[in-house]
């Protein structure tokens, strides 16, 4: 085969996002085809599609179709079908609510049983969205990790607001499918340059905290 004949053929990735609803599958999968970000919640319906050509490695053209799996759709008789098929299973939850966390084992037992028709069980991620929450977060790092190693899951840590590890989690999980290992310039290359927002207070609008009175004497405590 040609070099122009190589470069032609396309692989076809299948990637499924799944998990319960409201945790930002949609936003996610906007953000990394269209890199845009969905303002509004509407729930999905049944499943989504989106698609993402790009060039990974050796491999010339790289078709990810991604299946955004509405989280209703547990409860449903079309899960297994939206499943089989998948190449790599990406599990998100939200880490300002913990349940979503939780509820992300039905998630697991879905995928392994869709998997169990497939030649090659699909890789499965788990992946943390609005990273940008830090300070409303409900679910620690620690216990992040542990579920993913309980259930065998590589993992990230995203936002689909700022766009943070999003490029950069599906392009590991490609690169893994694949059998490609990426380079530092191509890992840097998919972290976006997040724009700190200045907010300007004026004077009279910023509390006052009172100074306690001090004494002259100070007091040591020993603990024996």
């Amino acid at each position: 085969m040609s070099d122009s004949e190589d470069e032609a053929v396309e692989r076809q990735v299948k990637v499924a996002l799944v998990g319960p609803p409201q945790v930002g599958k949609t936003s996610l999968a906007m953000r990394y085809t269209q890199d845009t970000v969905n303002k509004g919640y509407q729930a999905s319906m049944g499943v989504d599609f989106y698609l993402k050509r790009l060039i990974l490695g050796s491999e010339r053209n790289v078709n990810v179709q991604i299946w955004d799996v509405a989280g209703s759709s547990l409860a449903g008789k079309m899960t297994d079908k939206y499943l089989y098929g998948a190449h790599a299973i990406m599990m998100v939850y939200d880490v300002t609510v913990s349940h979503t966390l939780d509820s992300l084992q039905d998630w697991v037992a879905a995928a392994r049983r869709a998997g169990r028709a497939q030649e090659r069980p699909p890789i499965l991620a788990l992946v943390a969205n609005k990273a940008d929450l830090e300070h409303t977060r409900q679910v620690k790092s620690e216990r992040h990790h542990r579920f993913a190693s309980d259930y065998g899951m590589v993992s990230y840590v995203v936002s689909a607001k700022t766009g943070e590890g999003v490029a950069l989690a599906f392009q590991k999980v490609v690169a893994e499918l694949l059998g490609v290992r990426l380079t530092k310039a191509e890992q840097e290359q998919q972290q976006p340059v997040v724009t700190a927002e200045i907010v300007t207070y004026q004077e009279g609008a910023i509390p006052k905290i009172p100074v306690p009175a001090t004494n002259s004497t100070s007091t040591v405590c020993s603990v024996m």
